[in-house]
């Protein structure tokens, strides 16, 4: 039975794929653990159907060889998030802009006069692809975090980082 009820109550909400979803769930008994269970499935399911009509890439993260024809294009905005005497100390992939992670959410808001004259380079656009990088690829994912968080649809994250890149451009 509470089966039928959620069915019907979604009924025309579900096509839509609007904001409709999540309040049903406030007004569906508690005790009907199927209606919840649906509403969750449902709700999952939509932000997967809108995350594919998205424009954002659908993997965030970037590889070596990905990583080399971004920078070949030259269409990417690379943001290396590690700290100024590690790139001093070990180096950093060419054409990166060096913004500390303790610094990308103030840097990504900041008008972009001032975010040329703090960082040395154009600001990023929220449209721009941003592919963030460190020495792991752990501070480049919370980078990547904070720039979803600020709009930024087109972002990725270097995996490997630093240190992945010096390995590979070894081989090379």
């Amino acid at each position: 039975m509470a089966l039928r009820e959620c069915c019907r109550l979604f009924a025309g909400v579900v096509p839509r794929l609007n904001s409709a979803v999540l309040p049903v769930a406030c007004v569906l008994p508690r005790r009907s653990l199927v209606c919840s269970s649906l509403v969750r499935t449902l709700s999952s399911c939509s932000i997967v159907f809108l995350r594919k009509l998205s424009s954002a890439p659908l993997s965030t993260d970037v590889d070596y060889k990905q990583m080399k024809k971004l920078l070949a294009a030259g269409r990417s905005v690379v943001i290396d998030v590690r700290e100024p005497w590690e790139l001093r100390e070990y180096g950093f992939i060419p054409s990166s802009i060096n913004v500390p992670l303790g610094q990308v959410n103030t840097a990504l808001q900041l008008v972009p006069e001032e975010f040329k004259e703090k960082f040395g380079d154009e600001m990023p656009q929220q449209t721009d692809n941003i592919v963030f990088t460190c020495l792991a690829g752990i501070r480049s994912k919370k980078a990547l975090d904070t720039a979803t968080s600020l709009g930024y649809n087109d972002v990725q994250h270097y995996v490997g980082g630093w240190t992945d890149w010096v390995k590979q451009e070894g081989k090379g």
